[in-house]
């Protein structure tokens, strides 16, 4: 397991190389061009700044995080072919610099949602929460919500310019059924898949946070059933996955360790995080510890190891402790995902020294 660490760059993101290099165990950075849009041309000479500054640190540049798909490309528009044209040009250029994975998602509109960024846990730190009575007809009030909430902070799957026109945006989904979708996310893949085989690039979509259908959109990505249906369309190794224990762990239904060893080979990227599931369909972000959620952090942890997990890890989303969202990118505080690299660390060396005892 290589554990990582997402940071959004220098003057987007208010912990620092310098900060990360003092959490022991991690190796490697989570890093993007979070000012490009989806569909934008990546500059070679942009992708090499940016490793050249996290490598500079001690740290590896082997994961992407946010290279976005165009909306076309989802709706499957005539123009979709430019786009994964331009994708492909971003693929072949962060190959060149090491890139191994490149974490994705095919969601509609939303990357991902939450109805408040800040709201207060019983202890006195705050988490971004989920309310479900809050998810009307009418999107707009929640998008105005977290666009201020973000303050100064670009948010990957958020921007203005592009949420700015959102009547137009669902109205360009408005047939865009569950199965054309699907069908759209396998045309992409079926277009890059060959060019990452040539190059060693493996893609891991993230699943549909939370893991069901939200305004009428469609969500594909949210259950055993829906990754496999996908990992059997384009069967190659290189058509893999980000499991995220936060998206798919908000519905109780869906039983993280099995596919962990279920899907195991196909693992590419993790996101381990614990929430809480309320009886209602709320749920709120809290701490890594498993008893703190409803997610069974340990067994998670184990299944990857018992699997011979290799790849890469990073704490997702955190709270907010100690008065840090007055500065902080919502969920991406300093100190909760430095306390949870130190909780997965400790449970993964429980299970290598049980090994070695036994």
């Amino acid at each position: 397991m290589k554990m990582t660490w997402r940071w959004y760059g220098e003057g987007n993101d208010n912990i620092t190389l310098d900060h990360i290099r003092q959490i022991p165990g991690v190796r490697g950075i989570v890093w993007s061009l979070h000012d490009k849009v989806a569909g934008e041309v990546w500059e070679m000479e942009r992708i090499q700044a940016a490793t050249d500054q996290i490598t500079s640190k001690g740290f590896g540049t082997a994961v992407v995080e946010s290279v976005n798909v165009h909306d076309d490309i989802k709706i499957g528009r005539p123009s979709r072919d430019h786009y994964i044209d331009i994708y492909i040009d971003t693929i072949r250029k962060l190959a060149r610099v090491g890139v191994k994975v490149i974490c994705y998602n095919f969601m509609p509109v939303f990357d991902w949602t939450r109805t408040e960024l800040y709201k207060q846990l019983p202890d006195g730190s705050n988490a971004l929460f989920y309310e479900k009575a809050a998810i009307t007809d009418n999107p707009s009030e929640m998008v105005d919500r977290i666009l201020q909430g973000a303050g100064k902070f670009t948010m990957p799957g958020w921007e203005p310019e592009r949420l700015e026109k959102l009547d137009e945006l669902f109205a360009s989904y408005a047939d865009v059924t569950e199965e054309r979708l699907f069908e759209n996310l396998q045309y992409f893949l079926e277009r890059i898949i060959p060019v990452c085989e040539e190059v060693d690039i493996k893609m891991a979509i993230h699943p549909d946070d939370p893991a069901w259908p939200i305004f009428g959109l469609p969500r594909i990505i949210r259950s055993r059933d829906t990754i496999r249906r996908l990992l059997d369309a384009v069967d190659s190794p290189y058509n893999g996955l980000t499991f995220c224990t936060g998206s798919l762990g908000t519905n109780p239904d869906n039983d993280l360790p099995a596919m962990i060893r279920e899907f195991a080979d196909r693992i590419h990227f993790a996101h381990i995080r614990n929430v809480k599931v309320f009886e209602n369909g709320d749920f709120i972000e809290v701490s890594h510890r498993g008893r703190d959620g409803s997610v069974d952090m340990p067994e998670v942890v184990k299944a990857l190891y018992e699997n011979g997990y290799t790849g890469y890890v990073r704490p997702d989303h955190g709270r907010h402790l100690w008065g840090e969202e007055a500065n902080c990118r919502p969920g991406y505080g300093l100190y909760d995902r430095a306390l949870g690299v130190m909780y997965l660390l400790g449970v993964w060396d429980s299970l290598e020294n049980a090994g070695k005892v036994n």
